[in-house]
C-alpha cells in the first residue's frame, strides 16, 4: 500500500463516526438543555434564587468575615446528560475583593478572589431529582438526593 493511500485511509477513519453508540449519545450540556417543560425551568430559577437568598442571609455570619467581607455568588450551574438528565457536575462560582487605600497617594490596591465550589452529588443523580430535593424553603440546607450532605457542605469545604 502506498503512503498516500495509507494517509487517505487514515484521514477517512478520522472523519467517520465512532459507531452507532457515539452517534446516538447526545452528551452533556448545561442542565437547562435537558428541560422540556415550563415547570422544570421554573423549578431551576426558583432553586437558583433560593440558593442566592440563603447565601446572602448567612454570608455576614460565616464566609464573609475576615479578609473578604464582600463575597458574591456569581452562578450556580450544573451539567446534565442531554438524554438521561444525569448530572455530570454542579459548580457554584463566587467572587470577592479586598481593597486598601494608600494614605500618601490615594491609590486603591485591589486583591481579587474567586472560588469554584463543587456541589456534592451521589453518582447517577438526575437533574429532576436535584430539583425535587431542593424545592424547599431553604435549599442551601436541604439534603441532596441519596446523601446526607447539602449544598452548604460543599461551600464549607470550598470557601
Amino acid at each position: 500500500m502506498t503512503p498516500i493511500r495509507m494517509l487517505a485511509i487514515g484521514l477517512l477513519a478520522c472523519l467517520l463516526p465512532l459507531g452507532p453508540a457515539a452517534a446516538a449519545d447526545p452528551g452533556y450540556g448545561d442542565a437547562t438543555e435537558y428541560f422540556q417543560t415550563d415547570a422544570q425551568y421554573e423549578a431551576w430559577f426558583e432553586l437558583t434564587r433560593g440558593l442566592r437568598r440563603d447565601f446572602d442571609w448567612i454570608c455576614g455570619d460565616t464566609f464573609c468575615e475576615g479578609e473578604y467581607t464582600n463575597i458574591q455568588p456569581l452562578r450556580f450551574r450544573c451539567s446534565a446528560h442531554r438524554g438521561s438528565g444525569r448530572i455530570g457536575m454542579c459548580v457554584w462560582t463566587f467572587a470577592a475583593s479586598h481593597e486598601e487605600i494608600a494614605q500618601t497617594t490615594g491609590r486603591i490596591g485591589v486583591q481579587r478572589a474567586f472560588w469554584q465550589c463543587r456541589t456534592p452529588l451521589a453518582a447517577g443523580t438526575t437533574i429532576d431529582q436535584l430539583l425535587a430535593a431542593l424545592a424547599v424553603d431553604e435549599p442551601l440546607y436541604a439534603p441532596l438526593p441519596g446523601l446526607r450532605q447539602t449544598v452548604m457542605d460543599g461551600l464549607i469545604d470550598c470557601l
